[in-house]
């Protein structure tokens, strides 16, 4: 194991750990778009892929920017991260609407790992004035924040609803009270607007 003696090699560690995450997005993406059966989720999934192969490009730069080669780190928390989202979406579901918010859900894990692995390499770069490379990793964290906020929005209008109302016409048919669907919607939209005006 090499020894991180600086601040540029920890910063070039990090780098390796996320361009190896990255990498393994490139792979583990298309099949969660091919388990997607909501097409808004499915085509949100296929658009981050090009934006996930940018990214390693996009890292390749950066490397290049500190003379350094691009080459990956194996990521353990990426690679955990995609374990438990193949586990999870590969389970036995009732309804397909289920999988769907199972497969928003892992997808959002991946965003949130991904921010906070960009944040930190961002504020080292800036302490070491690669102003360069804090462009371009602020270019990517941008990506990854509007990708988790498209699949929030996709969970809240669309695919949470269906999943939960799959349920509410189990729970009618066998005579327990179930609530409009429209009050249901009208809640999440609120909601959505809320977490939006956060957001700002």
């Amino acid at each position: 194991m090499a020894s991180i003696d600086s601040m540029n090699a920890l910063l070039v560690d990090e780098l390796r750990d996320i361009y190896d995450a990255e990498k393994r997005l490139t792979k583990a993406i298309p099949k969660l778009a091919k388990k997607a059966t909501n097409d808004q989720l499915r085509s949100a999934l296929e658009e981050h892929l090009e934006e996930t192969e940018q990214q390693v490009q996009r890292l390749e730069q950066v490397f290049e920017h500190l003379g350094e080669t691009a080459k990956a780190k194996p990521c353990a928390g990426m690679r955990g991260i995609i374990e438990e989202g193949d586990e999870h979406v590969g389970e036995d579901y009732d309804d397909d609407d289920l999988r769907d918010a199972v497969i928003i859900g892992s997808a959002q894990r991946v965003e949130h790992y991904e921010m906070a692995a960009y944040g930190t390499a961002i504020a080292h770069a800036r302490l070491l004035e690669h102003e360069d490379v804090v462009g371009l990793l602020e270019e990517t964290l941008e990506e990854e924040k509007a990708a988790d906020a498209k699949l929030t929005e996709i969970a809240e209008s669309v695919v949470n609803l269906e999943a939960a109302n799959e349920e509410e016409g189990e729970e009618e048919s066998s005579g327990r009270r179930r609530y409009p669907a429209s009050s249901a919607r009208s809640t999440a939209a609120a909601s959505g607007r809320r977490a939006a005006a956060r957001r700002r």
